[in-house]
């Protein structure tokens, strides 16, 4: 989701409950010049004209009081739950979307000034699509420093023709978030049935040559090599510690890609 923060108020505020799933209903005053209101603030940084139409055409339909304040938007806290639902739903639409870099943030910069136009294409999309930490300036990119060794290897795989693009076989819509999802909870309680089965049931659907778009081939096929491993373990029904381990490490090689 985008870059969150609140601003003004003076004390503590009166939340307005809308039941999850409900359609949000929006019956309140908003003046976001007034320093008394609670406002939330969405940086919407790298959101292209078409995603911003979009959003100001759901905005409407939904009557949710707002203001902008250049590329951020701002709404009352009171409907930070309900606004939060709608932008997971624009993102599943239209997204993923960029995770913007600010001014003040630890960055590093990289140089990309002789890269050709499809290469530099394809970085933008993966760098979202990783939802790490960025912004360019003219050809110059510059990303979070925690973010510095990824990004390097990202830069050397897509130079060498080992990143996967839009016209390459791909991996299923969702592949490594779903896998993720379902580790992320194995690691912790190796039983848990429902994420077992979600594991079996992906992991068939994977093919080490066919990475999600934007991913490095060979970063892929160590996650499926690993995610093949679990499935291994489950199926010789490892001890509790041995299905642990094999889940910790297919955790930990989405992880940075998460």
């Amino acid at each position: 989701m985008a870059f969150v923060n609140k601003s003004g108020g003076e004390g503590e505020e009166e939340s307005t409950d809308v039941a999850a799933g409900a359609p949000p209903v929006f019956d309140l005053d908003f003046d976001p010049n007034d320093p008394a209101q609670v406002k939330v603030h969405y940086n919407l940084t790298g959101w292209t004209l078409d995603q911003r139409a979009e959003l100001a055409e759901t905005l409407a339909e939904h009557g949710v009081p707002h203001a902008w304040d250049g590329d951020e938007l701002v709404v009352p806290e009171q409907i930070e739950e309900p606004v939060d639902r709608l932008l997971d739903v624009l993102e599943a639409e239209i997204g993923p979307f960029p995770v913007p870099l600010f001014d003040d943030d630890p960055s590093t910069e990289f140089g990309l000034d002789e890269w050709p136009i499809a290469d530099l294409e394809n970085l933008k999309a993966s760098l979202i699509e990783a939802e790490i930490p960025h912004r360019w300036e003219r050809a110059t990119l510059f990303v979070a420093t925690d973010a510095e060794v990824v990004v390097d290897d990202l830069l050397d795989a897509i130079e060498n023709g080992e990143v996967a693009s839009l016209d390459d076989s791909q991996a299923p819509d969702g592949a490594l978030h779903d896998l993720f999802t379902a580790v992320e909870k194995l690691r912790r309680d190796p039983t848990n049935s429902s994420s077992r089965e979600r594991l079996l049931a992906l992991m068939p659907e994977l093919s080490p040559s066919a990475p999600p778009y934007g991913l490095a081939a060979g970063t892929w096929v160590t996650i499926v090599a690993a995610g093949n491993e679990l499935v291994a373990a489950y199926e010789r029904s490892a001890e509790t510690d041995e299905l642990k381990a094999a889940a910790e490490q297919l955790h930990a090689v989405c992880r940075p890609w998460v």
